[in-house]
Order: C-alpha cells, then sequence, then structure tokens
C-alpha cells in the first residue's frame, strides 16, 4: 500500500511538472485559475493519501462553483497562495524530473550506449571504458532512487502547504456552515410541521368521512337484508353513502392538492397561480408577466406554496378586502410579491409556516422577505434563481 501511494505521489509529481507552463500561464489569470489548482491539489492530495477533503460539489459545474467561489475572501487567503507554490513546486519537480530521470536512464543504459559508439555523458562524468559503464549502471539506479524520493518529498511538501493554507478559520466558510446548521433545523422543523399538518388533515378530513362511509354502508347492508325495510329507505341510505363517499374523495384532493398541486406539475407555475387565487375566499388581483417554462420543478413548487401561504394568512388573519400578486419570470429568475390592505403585524416566527417557507425558498437558491407594519398590511416577497444552485 505505501509503495502504490508512493509511486501516485511521484505520478502526480511528474505530472506537475508537465503542467508547469500551463501553471505559468494561469498566474495570469489568477482570480479564475485559483480555485481551480486548489481545487485539483486537493483531489491530488486525497488521491495520493493525505488528508484532503474537496470543496466542489459534485452536482455543481465547474463554472458555478467558480462563481460562487470568486466572490468569497477564502481566494486570496487559500486559493491563490496554493495557486503561486503549486507553480513554484512544480518547476522544482520538473528540473529534478528532468534532469535525475534522463541522467539515470542515461547512466543504467551506459553499456548500451558504449557498444553503439555513443559516449553517454552525465553531468562531468564521461565514461572512458566498458568497465566504467558497467560502474555507472549503479549509480544510475541510486540517481532514480534519489530523484523519487525528492518527488515524493515535493508532494509531501504540497500537502503541507495545502494544510498551513488551509488551516485559517475562514470566516466565509463558518458563516456558511452556521448558516447551513440553521437552516438544516428550520427545515426539519417544518417539515415536521407539515407531516403533522398532513396527518391531521387526513384524520379529521378523509378518515372520519371514510369512517362515515363504511357505517352507513353497514347500515343499507342490513336494511337490505331486513324484509321489513321498504325501498326508499334503502335508497335514502345508498345516496348518503354515495354522498359521504363524493366527500371524502374530494377532502383527499384537497390534501393530495395541498402536498403537490397538479396544475403546477401539467400547466406550469404561473397557469397554477391563477387556479390558486380563483380558489381563494378573497378577491385576488394577479398580474403575472415572463415566461415560467424555464423554471425548475423545485424552485417553480416553493413560489407556488409561498403564494399559497401568505394567501390563507391573509384569509384567516389580516382582515383585508383584496390580496394582490404580483409574478414575474424570467429565464433565469422569479419574482413574486404577495400584498393586502389588512391589519398588518405579521412575522416570522420559529416554526410558523412562514419560517418554513423562508427556509423552503433558501433550499433552492432563494430568500423570502416580508414587511407588515402594525395597520399597515402585509408584503411578502420571494425571489429564486431558476435552477437552484445544487
Amino acid at each position: 500500500m505505501a509503495q502504490i501511494r508512493i509511486a501516485r505521489r511521484v505520478l502526480t509529481e511528474c505530472i506537475a511538472a508537465i503542467a508547469f507552463p500551463i501553471l505559468l500561464i494561469s498566474l495570469l489569470v489568477f482570480p479564475v485559475a485559483s480555485p481551480v489548482v486548489a481545487e485539483t491539489d486537493r483531489s491530488r492530495g486525497r488521491w495520493c493519501g493525505a488528508e484532503a477533503m474537496p470543496l466542489k460539489p459534485s452536482d455543481n459545474s465547474w463554472a458555478q462553483w467558480v462563481s460562487l467561489r470568486l466572490r468569497s475572501r477564502s481566494l486570496w487567503r487559500t486559493d491563490l497562495p496554493v495557486l503561486v507554490t503549486s507553480a513554484l513546486l512544480s518547476a522544482l519537480s520538473l528540473l529534478v524530473a528532468f534532469f535525475g530521470f534522463i541522467g539515470a536512464a542515461v547512466l543504467v543504459f551506459s553499456p548500451v550506449f558504449w557498444l553503439l559508439g555513443i559516449a553517454a555523458q552525465v553531468g562531468p562524468f564521461t565514461p572512458d571504458s566498458v568497465g566504467q559503464t558497467f560502474l555507472a549502471v549503479p549509480a544510475g539506479v541510486i540517481l532514480g532512487s534519489v530523484t523519487t524520493a525528492v518527488l515524493t518529498g515535493t508532494s509531501f511538501l504540497r500537502d503541507l502547504f495545502q494544510r498551513a493554507f488551509s488551516r485559517g478559520r475562514d470566516p466565509d466558510l463558518l458563516a456558511k456552515l452556521e448558516e447551513l446548521r440553521t437552516s438544516r433545523a428550520s427545515l426539519t422543523a417544518a417539515f415536521e410541521f407539515e407531516r403533522q399538518r398532513i396527518e391531521r388533515d387526513l384524520h379529521d378530513g378523509a378518515q372520519q368521512e371514510l369512517v362515515a362511509v363504511v357505517m352507513r354502508l353497514g347500515m343499507l347492508e342490513a336494511a337490505a337484508t331486513s324484509a321489513a325495510t321498504d325501498r326508499e329507505r334503502v335508497v335514502r341510505l345508498a345516496r348518503e353513502a354515495q354522498a359521504q363517499a363524493e366527500r371524502a374523495l374530494e377532502r383527499l384532493r384537497e390534501t393530495v392538492r395541498d402536498i403537490h398541486p397538479r396544475e403546477l406539475s401539467d400547466l406550469g407555475l404561473i397557469a397554477a397561480v391563477r387556479e390558486l387565487a380563483a380558489r381563494s375566499p378573497l378577491r385576488v388581483e394577479l398580474t403575472s408577466t415572463g415566461d415560467d417554462s424555464q423554471l425548475s420543478s423545485p424552485t417553480a413548487t416553493a413560489v407556488y406554496f409561498t403564494v399559497s401561504e401568505a394567501l390563507t394568512n391573509i384569509a384567516k388573519h389580516a382582515h383585508a378586502g383584496v390580496a394582490r400578486v404580483d409574478l414575474r419570470c424570467t429565464t433565469t429568475d422569479v419574482h413574486v410579491r404577495v400584498r393586502d390592505d389588512g391589519v398588518g403585524g405579521a412575522r416570522i416566527d420559529a416554526g410558523s409556516g412562514l419560517a418554513g417557507l423562508r427556509e423552503r425558498m433558501r433550499s433552492v437558491g432563494g430568500n423570502l422577505d416580508i414587511l407588515s407594519p402594525p395597520g399597515g398590511g402585509t408584503q411578502v416577497s420571494a425571489s429564486a434563481p431558476g435552477q437552484p444552485p445544487w
């Protein structure tokens, strides 16, 4: 296993030596090249057995990840120093590998060169006899071993610099980590709240209706098997059972619609929001512009439920006469704003529906803001990229 890791280190140093001209040119465009070289070096270290964790998510393209990295201060604290040290160490590897391995090969094959009439010279040494050529063979083996050791040491030196530049507590990464922890906790709470809501809707809605249907069918069976029961009572019980089953089916449809509306999948975001406004007990003024065909399903779903929750809150708490929804879709992002002229005073509290919606929007790379002064109505604004960053 150790021999394999040494072979990997020597191989990567040889590749780095070959890539030295590219690294030299990349110094001219260091803002873009730095994260690419640093991430490649982290992958190299991990392949060689070092403790190095690549930072680029596997589902992110290089262009997306580099653009995010360019906005981080880590570019100057970690990536740029790694680029500079990689270029310097690659120059060292180029010199060592070129002169070391070529010199070792010349010494090892000195007898062959002598037979061909070639006086192979390595530095100040030039064999003058067949005996000297055979003595040069072990010297070549030693030179090859020393070259391998130097290249291996250079590889370890890369790992040392990589750890040194990454050891500092990066404020950007720490803030992002804390944001992810908070977001994960909020999403977990929001999902639990949604699960309990679905369970409550099924228990209080469709389940109760289905229990009533079973009871009606039992009464219908008893009436049908009784000789004293008249035909009108059987028909009445059958109709009541049918009506109860239809109500249960409608409750189930409402529950499924709250999980993921069919209009959203079949017709798109704008049509689904239009249907949502039509079903609302409020008078909703909807303005929609743009084309929603480029929106991903997660983004469209997050925006839809933002509008749905906002309209529900207006109907329940705002005491408003009218709600206004402005939806704007572009080829790159989507913006929505829901306003009312109600009592205001709404807040995004932990565990609330709006808090869950904010985390849902953040999960697709967007955000949600609320402006609700007491007595001044409420405005919920949300925006998100058309395609999530992940």
